[in-house]
């Protein structure tokens, strides 16, 4: 799911929605001036370039029929992991490990998180045409959506230009990263550092605190009935998104408190979806209100440099009393270059309540929730 240039369109007009919206109950977002110095992000392209550089060297390893049968096997029954290919190259299966640890680093995971990078045919009737003997191309997932045209190698290695708004004639390969994956183990570095920061409990801890809020009485809840995310014409070879959603709001502690919540089903813009999942817990929430900022890993997002950059803006936030949004502070903290370069933020939500119910629309314009307050019984 991509939808920069809406997103760059939105957060640039978005300036006046949050003055006028600041007289009611839910106010807009627009990027604020930055109020101090923020974490840079990785710098641009660095994952792009480490698969870029693989993807070359594929493209002249197909030259071996036997790699290629290689690929067409592995790539059967959809997405293949790339270090679990058999490629004969020499070398190549190094090179590939190697490019693994530099997407790790680059992502701010941890060797433990293991392969991020895998192969995927640009759209599903592409391995067919490879194998009736169709010559592929090999080229590395942009992260760039905003891109017109796309660089590809052939068996020479040689660069081979595609229009990003056009499928071609020929089958593409590419080398890209599992961004589910990436997600997964990224979520959970992020939890560990928030819980050992103090901006959220540990696990085990929530799940105590939930467990005896919901056997003495029950709690409120926000249910998401429906969310749509804007369409957008984004290039061919783009996947499927990875969506996430950062719900913050003080804790029962008095001390601003983040919940990561995974929503994996949000694969396409344009497409509405019913998930019925909670979203908000507000037996976490010391004022019944909470904040959503919802985030997108492109491939690029750098994990450690978030969670680092969320943790120094919220550590300084003290409890007036009174609610106050968190939403701000958040993006605020998030390097400057995560909007106009990479399309990481995708949208935020102000002051999510009890009694939050209808069609709520997110502040950068970029999409929306159909939500209902829902009761969680006691035990």
């Amino acid at each position: 799911m991509h939808t920069p240039t809406l997103r760059r369109a939105a957060l640039a007009a978005g300036l006046a929605a949050a003055v006028l919206a600041a007289a009611v109950a839910t106010p807009a977002y627009a990027r604020p001036e930055h109020r101090g110095p923020a974490p840079a992000a990785a710098p641009a392209g660095t994952v792009l370039s480490v698969t870029d550089g693989l993807a070359r060297r594929l493209a002249g390893a197909l030259a071996d029929p036997a790699a290629t049968r290689a690929v067409l096997a592995a790539t059967a029954d959809g997405p293949a992991d790339l270090l679990a290919v058999p490629l004969a190259a020499p070398g190549l299966s190094g090179e590939a490990r190697a490019a693994n640890r530099r997407v790790l680093a680059a992502k701010g995971l941890p060797a433990t998180a293991g392969s991020l990078l895998r192969l995927r045919w640009a759209t599903p009737d592409m391995r067919a045409a490879a194998t009736r003997g169709a010559v592929p191309l090999v080229a590395a997932t942009p992260t760039d959506d905003a891109l017109t045209s796309v660089t590809a190698y052939d068996r020479g290695a040689r660069q081979v230009r595609l229009d990003a708004a056009r499928v071609p004639t020929r089958p593409v390969l590419l080398v890209e990263v599992d961004t589910g994956r990436a997600l997964s183990a990224g979520l959970e570095l992020m939890r560990g550092e928030l819980a050992r920061r103090g901006v959220t409990d540990t696990a085990a801890a929530r799940a105590a605190t939930t467990a005896r809020t919901t056997a003495a009485s029950g709690y409120w809840a926000t249910k998401v009935d429906a969310v749509r995310l804007d369409d957008d014409h984004e290039p061919w070879l783009k996947g499927d998104a990875e969506i996430y959603s950062l719900v913050a709001g003080f804790g029962l502690d008095g001390k601003p408190t983040v919940d990561l919540v995974q929503m994996p089903y949000l694969d396409h813009d344009g497409t509405t979806y019913h998930p019925n999942q909670l979203l908000v817990h507000f037996s976490a929430y010391k004022y019944n209100l909470a904040d959503v900022v919802m985030m997108e890993d492109d491939g690029d997002t750098n994990y450690k440099a978030l969670v680092q950059a969320i943790v120094g803006a919220l550590l300084v936030i003290v409890d007036g009393g009174v609610y106050q949004p968190l939403v701000s502070a958040i993006l605020d903290a998030i390097p400057t270059s995560w909007y106009t370069d990479d399309p990481d933020y995708v949208d935020s939500w102000y002051t999510l309540s009890t009694a939050s119910s209808g069609r709520l629309n997110g502040a950068a314009g970029n999409g929306w929730f159909d939500v209902s307050p829902y009761f969680v019984q006691p035990l």
